[in-house]
């Protein structure tokens, strides 16, 4: 039974397809740090520098992956 996904590549990008799920998971983890640090970040106790880390990796997975 195959799974249904969340998420699909955006067009014109290509990731070969071993690789394909591990790089959304990935992503689908890095979704889930973003939430937590908008929780810390609520709390203003987040360091600044892992706000900016997290932004980054949501940047990026945007330029790939469409939710």
């Amino acid at each position: 039974m195959s799974e249904k996904m969340n998420w699909k590549l955006k067009p014109g990008v290509t990731i070969a397809p071993g690789q394909v799920e591990d790089v959304a998971k990935m992503a689908c983890a890095l979704k889930s740090l973003s939430a937590y640090t908008t929780f810390v970040v609520e709390r203003e106790d987040c360091p600044e520098d892992l706000q900016q880390i997290v932004q980054e990796g949501l940047d990026a997975m945007a330029r790939v992956f469409e939710w």
